[in-house]
């Protein structure tokens, strides 16, 4: 029986490995983080009190959270400094970074390949969450893995709230590019054929587009190196959709055509399960009117933090020239009669949202 994890390092100082390295520091466990990014690093470092030099004692895990092209490149630079090199990854390819770790000195039974379907429209490790994994899909390859380096990888999986499952290499990359390679590539073209519009009729945009292109803003030499690497699987789902999109093409001035297009949309996703599987929060939210002067949004704050309730998040809206603002204030459940009053009694113009 493998013992348990005390100390675990991860390269790679992005979203994801800083929000892992939060959700293992919050549960007691030693985090080394190191990047190539001296600013991300410096950053990744604070937020994970990691104050050690690089003469630290040697990890039980190495957790490499780099762009999939970088894993053989990583591991054979780790192992100068850790012969008995254990490593998982969290790359959203699985079968191509397999095939590159072969190609290295690691002991294939010592490589993980996992991959944590989570994530955020924001990068780097400003954006990283301590909870960012709670109940979201967490794939494990499971096949040819040492037995005590899959018992350390289930319980970086359990500290971090994500759903363990177990899929085969080439199951997982035809999932993914059909519900998350294939919505980015559409996000992308779309947002690209924006470039052709005209920037009065821009001046329209409405939630749709923004919603509809919200993940163009992805980081292109990453996703570059997904697309390429899965590239096998996407290419039949581009071709149906080539198929698709020439039937309406060719059918658009019938209005049956168009319903169909429609209604079809609307039955393919009502199978979503869930945004990834996760497990939805549900917050008691407080609308707050403010006067439009200095010190309000900081005053709420104060008046919360005095019967010590948690701001969960928070959403201003307000017209620049308006004397008023409205601040919608997310918080636990339980919470959410108790900050009403308490915010009434203090002279706050408050309402339960809907």
């Amino acid at each position: 029986m493998a013992e348990k994890l005390t100390h675990i390092r991860i390269v790679g100082a992005g979203l994801i490995g800083t929000s892992i390295g939060l959700a293992l520091k919050g549960v007691g466990v030693k985090v080394s983080i190191r990047d190539s990014d001296r600013r991300a690093e410096d950053l990744a470092r604070d937020l994970l009190e990691d104050r050690d030099g690089e003469n630290t004692s040697v990890e039980q895990l190495c957790i490499i959270a780099t762009p999939p092209d970088s894993i053989a490149d990583v591991i054979s630079k780790e192992l100068s400094r850790n012969s008995g090199l254990r490593v998982m990854d969290i790359s959203s390819i699985k079968t191509k970074p397999l095939l590159d770790v072969s190609k290295t000195c690691l002991d294939p039974a010592f490589f993980a390949a996992t991959h944590p379907m989570a994530g955020r429209e924001v990068s780097g490790p400003e954006s990283a969450r301590g909870d960012l994994f709670i109940g979201r899909p967490w794939v494990l390859i499971s096949e040819g893995v040492d037995p005590s380096l899959l018992a350390h990888v289930k319980e970086v999986i359990a500290h971090c709230g994500g759903a363990l499952m177990i899929r085969s290499a080439a199951d997982h990359d035809r999932a993914v590019a059909q519900v998350s390679h294939l919505p980015q590539i559409l996000s992308s073209l779309l947002a690209s054929s924006l470039n052709r519009a005209h920037q009065e009729d821009l001046e329209l945009a409405g939630s749709g587009l923004r919603d509809t292109t919200r993940l163009a803003d992805s980081n292109p030499e990453l996703w570059g190196q997904i697309l390429g690497g899965n590239a096998d699987a996407l290419r039949p789902l581009l071709i149906s959709l080539q198929n698709d999109l020439s039937t309406i093409v060719a059918g658009l001035d019938d209005n049956a055509v168009a319903q169909e297009l429609i209604a079809s949309g609307r039955q393919g996703r009502a199978r979503i399960p869930g945004k990834h599987g996760g497990q939805s929060r549900e917050y008691f939210l407080v609308a707050v009117v403010i006067d439009d002067k200095p010190g309000q949004l900081a005053a709420i704050i104060e008046s919360c933090a005095q019967i010590q309730v948690n701001i969960e998040d928070l959403q201003i809206e307000h017209t620049p020239g308006q004397e008023t603002g409205l601040i919608t204030l997310s918080f636990a459940p339980q919470d959410g009669q108790k900050v009403m009053s308490h915010l009434q009694e203090q002279g706050w113009k408050v309402h339960p949202s809907r």
